[in-house]
């Protein structure tokens, strides 16, 4: 069964993460993906947080131009 996460707690999972940039992730669509059961609530699946995070693993600085 999934666990589902709310952004308080995304940010909490997240060092240096905030609120806003997660907001703006969402907006922009670049952000772990998240459901809307309601108008007013966002919960993400707290594997699929994990498995973005672990995506956005880089070898240096110099590849991300390419």
């Amino acid at each position: 069964m999934s666990k589902y996460l709310s952004p308080d707690q995304v940010v909490e999972l997240i060092p240096g993460m905030s609120k806003g940039a997660l907001a703006q992730l969402r907006f922009t669509g670049k952000g772990p993906r998240y459901r809307k059961p309601t108008p007013k609530t966002v919960i993400y699946v707290e594997s699929e947080v994990i498995e973005w995070i672990e995506n956005s693993a880089r070898f240096g600085t110099a590849l991300e131009a390419v």
